[in-house]
């Protein structure tokens, strides 16, 4: 299996490049040593923090600051200085420039760096569509409030466009190199004027019979008005004039990429691969005959993403969604990528026609364009150049041939930690237990993302027709999932299953599973609270924890969440256990913050320790600092956006930051406080965001069982001793690997050998006790 870091199916992107499709993520600014994160010098350059930090609009170059004259750090009372703040966007992209790294790294097979240096390109075509895509529409109404660090929507267009110049060139300083390497496996991506006649000839009879007539192309002219350019769509322009006839015409011509139609057409029965551009262009005598080809130049346009409509003025929320879709795809174009060498004339006139500034907004590529599509080569089957293979293990709990409610029932709740463990085993199981156990009587489920292979629908069907109450909540807002999600919506109303779509003007993003089963003792809730979608494809490739429980108090607290979700009404619901947000979350961590400051002393002293994607919320890094300043100690295992800055005397000098980027996604959320030794931990859904804590409906549960709490200590101390996923934030922002880090086995790889350890010796626990039984069972029968 490889690796899948950087892409967040909550956040799908469809990696074919389709024309109209993409997907979502969440930065570290010129003072934040933003740059650093795009290479391994900058890095190492970025500067360290103490008393003192840099300008909030220091130049950058190569991730260093220059000509920056230090300034004493500001802590006013009510912690409000912009300096005490790192921009979102720009931690985002730092996140980026780690896994970036990750493609350079030697000691990564080699295939997998090529998977890595895709994914980092998918990455940037979403950063464009939903932020950038969203900071110009800030700049077109006329917005110019500053962020908490001090920018304005402008400022960080421009300095995310800077981070970004540079993270492509890094970008393009590694595809060669990768390239050049696969060459000596026999991996090979050739040039068109490199192959043989006989090749020649192959590839134009194979694209003429299988391609050619997808291919349309679109004259430019006082007749033909300028042609749409769909999203990430990867085009010719062409120019072309007729033969003794000096003036050129002009066409574009789009490459049907997407639908079975690969970027990379094999050669030959080897791994000889050439790009579909290159195959058009050399045969453009097909689409114009009889006409000289003046010039070829390639270009791609990327459009914004933000087409969100006011809930509120519909009347009916599928149509409302299904309009967005119509709108995206006609929606502004946020960034127009030429080839390098472009016609000057050419360039300018396709920013104007696109609407673009040509300065700014037209990035030219010097190499191959589109670079999510080394995705394609990047999965060819050469298991030497892939990571050894992942096998995931069966939870040793649950045990096969059992029903899983009973197994749930014995032990009270169940830890599952993905993809370490099965998600097919242990949720599509309970799940399928669900709908065809006769005792059940009734489902309840939120629905953000799942896949069109997916189990999860069927089964959910299979139980309706099996007589259960089946009530989904289907998230029709989860971004780039929109159109799968309304399928799914309309096929689970066929079988006559009560759907809704949330709270009106709330996304649901919470993953819940609620099941109602008739017990021997009467009615039983058992229940799934997980941090990850009900997605099989991405609980191989993202690690993510789920709660299996049939904990009475939460089963309440859930059927009153879901009365919530399917009516939208707000009394005060008597929540004792979970923590749903808008309405407790935020302010509940809030408080068990301040609990710590106030309970920590020498003797007993404060822990906060969180696990998540992202820390932006401007409340909660403010009380996190607070808890520093009182002496608390305070983890933060934080994938990608971290405002909050480690290490500054008398600010956060308790405070320790750390990524974790390896071969799986970190999806997972973790919160855990000391709280004076009685300890609290809990999981879910929602990141330490405003929009999670303010604006989605989201679930956190506790985990109170003393055996799935040392699991969870487990996995937290695993990432965060020094191992080779580690990277560490410094006071600046700038993210380093120590040589301890480097030297020490990956915290993944720790938790597969952990899941692994835990199953072998949960094995042996049950045969022990089964031989005990058995030497019982003799003894109370006479046998010697």
């Amino acid at each position: 299996m490889g690796r899948g870091v950087g892409l967040d199916v909550e956040s799908t992107i469809d990696m074919s490049n389709q024309a109209d499709t993409a997907a979502e993520n969440p930065a570290i600014a010129p003072a934040d040593a933003a740059i650093s994160a795009a290479s391994n010098d900058a890095i190492a350059a970025g500067p360290s923090v103490a008393v003192t930090v840099a300008p909030a609009e220091a130049p950058v170059a190569n991730g260093a600051i220059e000509d920056a004259k230090p300034q004493p750090l500001r802590i006013d009372k009510d912690l409000t200085a912009p300096e005490l703040f790192l921009n979102r966007e720009l931690t985002w992209l730092g996140f980026n420039g780690r896994v970036l790294q990750e493609a350079g790294d030697e000691r990564n097979p080699l295939l997998e760096r090529l998977k890595f240096l895709a994914i980092t390109a998918s990455n940037l075509d979403e950063f464009f569509m939903k932020r950038i895509g969203g900071l110009k529409q800030q700049v077109v109404a006329g917005m110019h409030e500053l962020t908490v660090d001090g920018r304005t929507p402008q400022q960080q267009i421009a300095e995310c466009y800077a981070v970004v110049r540079e993270m492509e060139r890094r970008q393009r300083e590694l595809m060669p190199q990768i390239l050049g390497q696969l060459e000596t496996f026999g991996i090979r991506l050739r040039r068109y004027d490199n192959l043989s006649a006989d090749e020649r000839k192959t590839i134009r009879e194979y694209y003429y019979k299988n391609i050619f007539p997808l291919v349309t192309p679109q004259a430019m002219d006082p007749a033909h008005p300028f042609p749409f350019v769909s999203n990430l769509s990867l085009n010719l322009l062409v120019t072309a004039r007729y033969q003794n006839d000096s003036d050129p015409l002009m066409a574009r011509v789009k490459v049907p990429l997407g639908f079975g139609i690969p970027r990379f057409l094999r050669i030959g029965n080897q791994n000889d691969f050439i790009k579909l551009e290159d195959v058009i262009a050399n045969n453009l005598d097909l689409l114009f005959p009889s006409m000289l080809i003046d010039s070829y130049e390639l270009f791609r346009v990327t459009r914004n993403a933000n087409t969100e409509r006011d809930e509120d003025e519909a009347d009916d929320l599928l149509a409302l969604i299904e309009s967005e879709l119509r709108d995206r795809r006609f929606a502004p174009i946020v960034r127009l990528e030429t080839i390098a060498g472009m016609n000057a004339t050419h360039r300018g006139m396709l920013a104007a026609e696109l609407g673009l500034d040509e300065r700014s907004d037209v990035f030219e590529v010097d190499g191959m364009l589109s670079l999510r599509d080394l995705m394609e080569l990047a999965s060819i089957d050469a298991p030497a150049l892939h990571d050894p293979p992942h096998h995931p293990v069966d939870h040793p709990r649950l045990t096969v041939g059992r029903s899983i409610f009973h197994v749930i029932r014995d032990a009270g709740s169940v830890l599952l930690l993905h993809p370490y463990e099965f998600f097919s085993t242990s949720v599509e199981r309970f799940l399928r237990e669900a709908a065809e156990d006769p005792k059940v009587r009734a489902i309840k489920m939120t629905l953000y993302r799942t896949s069109s292979d997916s189990k999860i629908i069927s089964l959910l069907c299979e139980a309706a027709r099996n007589g259960k109450q089946v009530a989904v909540v289907v998230e029709l807002k989860a971004r780039f999932d929109e159109a799968a999600n309304i399928y799914f919506a309309e096929r689970l109303e066929s079988y006559g299953i009560h759907v809704t779509y949330g709270v009106m003007g709330l996304k649901t993003h919470s993953k819940v599973i609620l099941v109602i089963r008739q017990d021997y003792n009467g009615l039983r809730r058992y229940a799934h609270i997980g941090t990850g979608n009900y997605h099989p494809g991405t609980a191989r490739l993202y690690a993510d924890y789920g709660l299996l429980t049939c904990d009475n108090t939460i089963g309440e607290d859930l059927t009153e969440f879901f009365n919530y979700l399917t009516t939208g009404y707000m009394p005060d619901r008597p929540y004792r256990k979970i923590l749903p947000a808008p309405v407790l979350l935020k302010r509940a961590l809030l408080t068990r913050i301040d609990r710590e400051i106030k309970l920590h002393s020498p003797a007993s002293p404060g822990l906060i320790q969180f696990k998540m994607n992202a820390l932006e919320d401007v409340d909660v890094t403010r009380a996190l600092y607070r808890a520093s300043q009182a002496g608390v100690k305070v983890d933060l295992i934080v994938r990608d956006t971290c405002r909050l800055r480690p290490g500054l005397p008398g600010l956060s000098d308790n405070v320790r930051v750390v990524s974790i980027v390896g071969r799986f996604l970190e999806h997972g959320r973790i919160y855990y406080f000391r709280n004076g030794g009685n300890e609290e931990y809990f999981i879910g859904s929602a990141d330490c965001m405003k929009r999670n804590l303010e604006s989605r409906v989201e679930v956190v549960a506790p985990v109170e069982d003393a055996q799935l709490r040392k699991e969870l200590r487990a996995v937290i101390d695993i990432q965060l001793r020094p191992n080779r996923c580690q990277w560490e934030m410094q006071p600046d922002g700038a993210y380093l690997r120590t040589a301890a880090s480097d030297a020490a086995i990956g915290a993944q790889q720790a938790l597969i050998e952990f899941a692994a350890t835990r199953q072998i010796e949960e094995t042996k626990t049950k045969k022990r006790r089964s031989k005990g039984f058995a030497r019982r069972t003799i003894r109370q029968n006479g046998g010697d």
